[in-house]
């Protein structure tokens, strides 16, 4: 197991550093010149050459890159463009209103697409089953932003059950959940639409093993031997499939954000990718990429934990 948890610690150190070698490549590909996108037009050209020398891209491309890799190391992630503020710090608080916006959307899939996809390897191909499957479909296929607008307009415009917009007074707990009800339904009902398809999946395959007609034969309950028995089972490829969400809710947050205008990490990058303030967008790419490393690496790790057929294969 030791050795199993070196190869995925390094394995997600890697997808970091080479996520962020492609989004310094895709820096450099980008049209135009930076300094002359965040001065203005009325820039002098030494007041564009001192900018370039102030965010060091006067040097060579492998230069900026170790450099930048540096400075994460020591918790260095540069100074905002325009306030002069540390990047850090910047990133820091936008970090927790995307980390609730995402937990509460993966409650929202876990809670919801769990038990959809139980019910609907019970009986498979009933009813219940072909309602479950088509509920899942529409939502897998709708995208998130799609959501998020409706949805603002059926909950908050007509029927006026939500805010609309922001993040909820800081010192009012329920109001902060009631600005993130919204939000978070909007990126988490697609992947309650997956966890449902998987779990149905992997019942369907426990739910024929000899150990689970066993205890049909001896007249144990529906419920225990779905929930206590079969699930248990059926739970790995979820587990799995969990780490791998958090960074497509990651993704569905930037979204959410604009949608709703609640701070996070995705509204940041985004006014950082209009105004070309490097700094901004290279901390949050990471500080996203590292989260979406740290996850699927939790994940590995549990999956690992409980199947340990899984650790030979890396």
């Amino acid at each position: 197991m030791l050795i199993y948890i070196i190869k995925r610690i390094f394995l997600a150190v890697l997808i970091v550093c080479v996520a962020m070698l492609l989004l310094l490549s895709a820096i450099h590909l980008v049209p135009g010149d930076p300094a002359g996108v965040a001065l203005g037009p009325r820039a002098t050209p030494e007041m564009r050459e001192a900018f370039r020398v102030r965010m060091g891209l006067d040097q060579p491309f492998i230069i900026q890159y170790v450099k930048f890799l540096a400075n994460v190391v020591t918790g260095d992630l540069g100074v905002d463009v325009w306030s002069n503020k540390p990047v850090s710090s910047i990133i820091g608080a936008q970090v927790p209103h995307t980390l609730r916006l995402t937990l509460l959307g993966l409650g929202w899939a876990v809670i919801v697409g769990i038990p959809l996809g139980c019910w609907s390897s019970i009986r498979p191909n009933s009813w219940i089953d072909r309602i479950v499957g088509l509920i899942s479909v529409s939502a897998i296929a709708v995208p998130s932003f799609i959501i998020a607008v409706y949805s603002l307009l059926l909950f908050t415009v007509t029927l006026r059950w939500f805010p609309a917009i922001g993040a909820g007074d800081k010192g009012d707990p329920w109001d902060q959940f009631m600005h993130l009800v919204l939000p978070s339904f909007a990126i988490g009902l697609g992947w309650v639409g997956y966890l449902a398809r998987l779990v149905r999946a992997s019942m369907l395959e426990t739910m024929g093993e000899n150990h689970i007609r066993m205890a049909r034969a001896y007249g144990l309950p529906t419920a225990k031997i779905t929930y206590v028995y079969a699930l248990k089972l059926a739970i790995l490829p979820t587990v799995a499939l969990l780490g791998v969400g958090v960074g497509g809710l990651l993704s569905g947050a930037v979204f959410a954000e604009i949608v709703f205008a609640r701070p996070g990490i995705g509204k940041l990058v985004y006014d950082a990718v209009m105004t070309r303030n490097y700094p901004i967008v290279m901390g949050g790419v990471l500080v996203t990429t590292i989260l979406y490393a740290a996850s699927t690496l939790i994940s590995d790790l549990i999956t690992a934990a409980l199947d340990p057929r899984v650790r030979e294969n890396l």
